[in-house]
């Protein structure tokens, strides 16, 4: 047996089993409804009504905190916005977009996309009430001469229930999140990434018969490698590859994509029409609506990871005097990633023509060849975009996930050795393995953080608010 069958057959059924436990699914007009997802968008609706469209009402505002015009050099930080911000969207800007939504088109068809741009929007407000409570109760301490910064939904979960007097509770379901952290950073932000540019350098070297077509394993030690030499050098390491990647990969992917619209602008209409077509397709019936809002939320989840309380962790290593302005800042991720990106990716393959209603779950490879129809060889340049996207990724969730892990264990250097090893090898499993494995896998251990993060930012929400409505006055005092 071929080393990569091995080990993809070895993953199948823990795959499987983690998809049936965390996103357990109750039968509705003939959709299996996930009951996570209703949470996550559950949240989105509250939060940004709760917060009066903040989405909306603030959004010229964030792009100034972002610009700087409100940056203090002494505050607390070892970053800007803009750094943060681009740490937080290497993340999040990546495979996501591309091969995301590859995946939401070919299940989920069209209107899917539709769907995924609506929770987009609305998320904008999850993600500004984590990050805003990620940077107020963030921790600060020195230990052996350096300065550090930990915070997240760990330590605001601790938070929300002291204030019940529950802290024995409050304990546990922070624990619960840091071990779901840990998890989800392997399987979403290591596995699937993996998968995914391997994926893509098989396309363009020879396909199931080329050199690499059985050689996964060896991709995913070479990826383990180079993720390993970056992540020692810790948040400033990796918000400056971040700040630098994350920009340039976005607008070469941004400029072909466009390129390709434009040679097909005659069939953007059409596409447009077609997507939101078959968001309210009354010829699907219900249960078809129902089926396109759940594959476009469960994208936008793993795309923009609002409500995962992942940006929770990085922005508080962002300089802030108040946590307000980094909450406002981080909204503009799920725009740029969901809104944006997404949009741009579903509309080059529906125009592209290479989607095919009825066809198998796919990812990268209908990206590819939706380029592939406008410029012959960009899928080449895409297999270095999608390798840099997944590499930003891969060591910004290693920064992430060592949070969690010094969380639970303290920090101990072994300790967090121990982990970076384990992180880094599981791209062996991720580039040997089937992507409806990979994505099984990776979308139960990624939403899983949502359980307790949204539960945490339900109970802390009168108190963002309050904030908020300080920070409002203050701001007009000052104009």
């Amino acid at each position: 047996m071929e080393i990569d069958q091995a080990i993809n057959n070895f993953f199948a059924p823990i795959s499987t089993k983690a998809l049936d436990i965390v996103l357990y699914a109750v039968p509705i007009a003939g959709q299996d409804v996930r009951l996570l997802l209703l949470w996550l968008i559950s949240a989105a609706l509250f939060f940004t009504v709760y917060f009066g469209f903040i989405n909306i009402r603030y959004f010229k505002h964030a792009i100034d905190i972002i610009r700087g015009k409100y940056d203090k050099p002494e505050d607390d930080g070892h970053i800007n916005s803009w750094q943060a911000l681009m740490t937080s969207l290497s993340g999040t800007v990546g495979l996501g977009n591309i091969a995301g939504v590859a995946v939401a088109v070919s299940t989920g068809g069209p209107g899917a996309v539709f769907w995924m741009i609506v929770l987009g929007f609305f998320s904008m407000s999850t993600k500004f009430t984590e990050v805003t409570l990620g940077v107020k109760y963030r921790k600060t301490f020195d230990k052996d001469g350096v300065h550090h910064i930990a915070g997240g939904p760990m330590y605001y979960l601790e938070r929300a229930f002291d204030q019940f007097n529950l802290p024995i509770l409050g304990k546990i379901v922070a624990v619960f999140f840091a071990l779901c952290c840990i998890l989800g950073s392997i399987g979403g932000a290591n596995i699937f990434q993996a998968n995914q540019s391997f994926q893509q350098l098989q396309n363009i070297t020879g396909g199931e018969t080329g050199f690499w077509a059985d050689k996964g394993w060896l991709f995913g030690l070479i990826l383990a490698a180079l993720v390993g030499i970056v992540i020692i050098g810790g948040i400033k390491k990796i918000a400056t590859v971040a700040s630098r990647l994350v920009p340039i990969m976005a607008i070469i992917y941004m400029l072909a994509a466009f390129i390709v619209i434009g040679m097909h602008a005659e069939n953007i209409i059409p596409s447009i029409t077609m997507i939101f077509s078959e968001a309210f397709s009354l010829q699907a019936g219900f249960g078809g609506i129902l089926g396109a809002i759940l594959v476009g939320a469960q994208r936008a989840a793993f795309s923009n990871e609002s409500g995962i309380g992942t940006a929770a962790i990085v922005y508080p290593a962002a300089r802030a005097h108040e946590p307000i302005t980094q909450g406002l800042a981080s909204m503009l991720g799920p725009f740029i990633d969901t809104i944006v990106i997404c949009t741009v990716t579903a509309l080059l393959i529906l125009i592209s023509g290479v989607y095919e209603p009825g066809s198998s779950m796919e990812g990268i490879q209908l990206t590819s060849r939706a380029f592939e129809q406008g410029i012959s060889w960009f899928p080449y340049v895409l297999a270095l975009a999608v390798f840099l996207f997944a590499y930003s990724t891969m060591i910004t969730f290693a920064y992430i996930s060592t949070k969690a892990v010094t969380y639970l264990f303290g920090e101990k250097k072994w300790v967090i050795q121990v982990y970076y090893m384990i992180f880094c090898l599981s791209a062996v499993i991720g580039a040997s393995s089937q992507l409806d494995n990979v994505i099984g896998f990776a979308d139960a251990v990624f939403l899983s953080m949502a359980i307790p993060n949204i539960l945490g930012l339900f109970l802390l929400a009168p108190i963002v608010k309050k904030d908020l409505k300080n920070y409002i006055a203050e701001m007009k005092k000052s104009t």
